[in-house]
């Protein structure tokens, strides 16, 4: 169990580190022909990418560090606590995600700004393309490395589930939703001219964000504070 343990934990790690070098290579490659066509849009959805690829690389990290110190004496009970503080640590950004989001919706909806909308909707089709990509990679339906025994779950009142993979997971998630959102209020604004439905919609995907954020910070705090 132990060598089918590690192995699916390196696994999550490979599948990872590939997800950060397509995040990467999307984020320059918006950032650059942001700048050559003076497109607002293509910029800040490249540094907001940006942000995805820190919470990635956090997560890429706490495997590393997990794997490297698995037989330090240094830890008590193992290291798969820092897959879970990894996670904790990158719900909170989750999180921060979907607030910024409802914040900027809102400034959106009650001061308008004048949407480029063949930019736009070149954005998301780009970023929805990505995250796609992605989430077909980290798609897995055996992520859970952190195996424990049934006594372990009962005594921790928790699962064996990688908390790490899953908050990396959701962030791929919140990226493609608001891709699909943001291209739904974009056409509506482009071809009905109902230009306040790319803020409303804005908010209601934000306040999803701040759901899942919620609920993995819930799971991962139990963990943490080995609370029943």
């Amino acid at each position: 169990m132990h060598e089918h343990k590690e192995e699916i934990c390196k696994e999550n790690e490979n599948r990872t580190l590939i997800v950060i070098i397509f995040t990467i290579i999307a984020m320059f490659a918006e950032i650059l022909y942001g700048y050559i066509t003076n497109s607002m849009a293509l910029l800040a959805d490249g540094y907001h990418m940006g942000t995805h690829a820190l919470a990635l690389t956090l997560t890429f990290l706490a495997y590393v560090l997990t794997r490297k110190l698995a037989n330090s004496d240094r830890f008590k009970n193992g290291t798969d606590k820092i897959g879970t503080l990894a996670g904790y640590t990158s719900s909170i950004f989750l999180g921060l995600t979907g607030f910024w989001i409802i914040v900027e919706a809102i400034d959106r909806f009650i001061h308008p700004l004048k949407i480029n909308f063949d930019d736009a909707i070149l954005v998301a089709i780009i970023g929805l393309i990505v995250n796609t990509v992605c989430i077909f990679i980290m798609e897995s339906k055996h992520n859970h490395c952190h195996e424990k025994t049934e006594e372990e779950n009962k005594e921790h009142n928790h699962t064996d589930e990688d908390y790490n993979y899953k908050a990396a997971y959701l962030h791929i998630l919140a990226d493609a939703l608001t891709s699909v959102l943001a291209i739904i209020a974009l056409l509506a604004g482009k071809y009905f001219q109902i230009t306040s439905l790319d803020s409303i919609i804005g908010i209601l995907g934000g306040i999803l964000i701040l759901k899942w954020a919620a609920g993995l910070i819930k799971d991962t705090t139990k963990i943490l504070l080995d609370m029943k």
